[in-house]
């Protein structure tokens, strides 16, 4: 072989071991993205409203970077969240406190468990035509929501505000059958939570969730004529809200790496922006969910 030939081969030995090379780069860079693709595991977490969502898509895009991709389904109830949690189309939700939980769980047999609290808020009481609870004159119309929990906390509000007395031996979830005073004789409707701000225009007095409170555009601070609590903190386990799974994946270490990720100087202060500071932080370093959830569960048990 003449030179000339030589270096055409040596040439064309080249070409392809470089093409070859180069080949191998790019599928090793295509599976090393699609590796990198699989290892981000994916979670939907369900709330209720928009401000829940709003903290929660926030909290999302802080994961990424831990490897976990959470999508964010909003509800307008406060019933579908759980039972889709329990039918396995929700790795998590993220919307109740601890007292609507236990009623949920034992009108359910569901096998549900809080494994970290969010926010804690007030309950308010709304009017159009009144500028202080005092002022609801005889006769007068309330709607609340119409849940165990939640018509239990708004007749314990009322409670608070003079307006009636209830049994105490209904614990934390009386209904209107426990009211025992009711001096003014006021005509009390119940309604699903969701339209309870909706009822403003026909009522004289509401008494609403903050999450749907703040999705009609009210601020509970400046709107509502009465709290239930100056002071959230006194409102005790019972009305924090918890991020919520089923009790088989409590101990999964992304669910770990969620909560960890709300539970942060960053959701706290998106809380404090999307609720216009209605809303605060519920957890403290030393929780003891598991502990408060079974003593709410034994509160929820009425007196016999």
């Amino acid at each position: 072989m003449n030179n000339k030939f030589k270096l055409s081969a040596t040439i064309f030995a080249s070409i392809i071991a470089l093409a070859a090379c180069g080949t191998t780069g790019n599928e090793s860079e295509s599976a090393a993205s699609e590796s990198a693709t699989e290892e981000q595991a994916e979670y939907t977490v369900g709330v209720v409203g928009d401000t829940e969502r709003l903290v929660w898509e926030d909290v999302a895009e802080r994961l990424v970077d831990e490897g976990i991709t959470l999508n964010v389904e909003t509800f307008t109830d406060y019933v579908t969240p759980n039972t889709a949690l329990v039918d396995g189309s929700l790795d998590l939700n993220a919307f109740q406190h601890l007292a609507y939980l236990a009623e949920f769980v034992a009108s359910n047999n569901a096998d549900l468990q809080p494994v970290g609290y969010t926010y804690i808020s007030p309950m308010g009481a709304y009017s159009e035509s009144l500028e202080s609870i005092d002022d609801l004159a005889d006769g007068g119309t309330v709607v609340i929501p119409n849940d165990v929990t939640n018509a239990g906390r708004a007749l314990l509000l009322l409670e608070l505000a003079g307006v009636i007395e209830v049994d105490d031996a209904a614990g934390i979830t009386p209904s209107v059958e426990d009211i025992t005073a009711n001096p003014k004789n006021i005509e009390i409707t119940e309604v699903d939570a969701a339209q309870v701000p909706r009822s403003l225009a026909d009522a004289d007095l509401v008494v609403a969730n903050t999450n749907y409170a703040v999705d009609a555009g009210l601020v509970p601070e400046e709107d509502a004529i009465f709290l239930d609590a100056d002071d959230l903190g006194s409102l005790g386990a019972q009305y924090k809200n918890a991020v919520v799974v089923k009790t088989e994946d409590a101990e999964n270490e992304d669910i770990q790496t969620i909560v960890e990720a709300y539970q942060s100087d960053e959701t706290a202060a998106k809380i404090d922006e999307v609720t216009s500071g209605a809303d605060q932080p519920a957890w403290t370093d030393n929780d003891d969910i598991a502990g408060d959830f079974e003593e709410v569960v034994n509160q929820s048990q009425p007196a016999e």
